[in-house]
């Protein structure tokens, strides 16, 4: 027999073994750290924690991991669900379906999915998941003229942090401590800009390069472009990716297709430069 359920803790060595068998370049070490950071995280409880799998006789064939988060933006509260990393055993891909369905059900939560393999575009779509983002801008702050007296400082997990937020101050420490770049970039008169970065890969290759993780508008990275390039210049980094439809006239960029293309699902529609707590973040690049 077949079933769908939610991964428990007691499944957790079995789920890693089945990505690390289902997805070539993960070693089993990526998954279990990612499935820790998820086990002791702060999530919606009327959700799964990790996601769910394919039971046959206790053993996990199946796995399509989830990600689900609470979002407040100022006008009440939704949920999100960052779907990842989907692997079936080729002789139970006949009930695929079913885990997408069971998955899938609730209609007030918004489903996104940040990192579809081109081949699975078709499938994605007939499920009823439509494209939000179709490429990545790369652009190059540091050939930005920089505003007078911008600081940059870099946010520790414990630090306190004046002119933000209480949940600025929490995402940002959050983020480090997932390993995340937290900045804040400091203006003349106090305020605080808050970003989060990460490094980049692309199909496993290390670039010198930055993915915008995190910030509250975009037009704040372009008025803190110039301090910020500067500051990942020192640390060999030249350019920031961030999620786009097109090109930004404001920066020195280049912008590719389809790199990037991202899909959602539900009542809210994402907002570019939003890639908090997600796979990225949690499992890694």
């Amino acid at each position: 027999m077949i079933r769908c359920r939610e991964i428990e803790i007691a499944d957790l060595d079995g789920v890693a073994d089945l990505l690390t068998r289902g997805f070539a370049g993960r070693s089993r070490d990526y998954w279990i750290d990612g499935l820790r950071r998820m086990s002791v995280r702060e999530a919606p409880e009327e959700f799964p924690r990790f996601g769910y799998m394919l039971d046959h006789k206790g053993t996990p064939v199946g796995v399509l991991l989830s990600i689900y988060t609470t979002r407040d933006d100022g006008n009440g509260t939704s949920i999100r669900c960052n779907l990842s990393s989907w692997y079936v055993e080729p002789v139970f891909r006949n009930y695929s379906m079913m885990m997408a369905k069971v998955t899938q059900r609730h209609r007030h939560v918004t489903y996104i999915n940040i990192s579809p393999a081109q081949w699975t575009w078709r499938t994605i779509e007939t499920q009823g998941f439509r494209a939000d983002c179709s490429g990545l801008f790369f652009s190059f702050p540091a050939l930005s003229r920089p505003a007078k007296g911008m600081r940059v400082e870099v946010v520790q997990p414990d630090a306190a942090i004046n002119g933000l937020s209480e949940a600025e101050v929490a995402l940002l420490a959050r983020h480090a401590a997932y390993g995340c770049l937290s900045l804040v970039c400091r203006a003349p008169d106090g305020r605080g800009f808050p970003f989060v970065l990460q490094p980049m890969r692309i199909h496993r290759i290390a670039l010198p390069a930055m993915q915008m993780i995190y910030c509250p508008d975009v037009a704040d990275y372009v008025a803190c472009a110039g301090a910020i390039g500067r500051f990942l210049l020192r640390r060999g980094r030249i350019s920031v990716a961030l999620d786009a439809n097109g090109r930004m006239e404001d920066l020195v960029s280049v912008y590719r297709e389809p790199l990037g293309r991202k899909y959602f699902k539900g009542p809210q529609r994402p907002r570019f430069a939003d890639l908090t707590d997600t796979e990225l973040v949690l499992y890694g690049p």
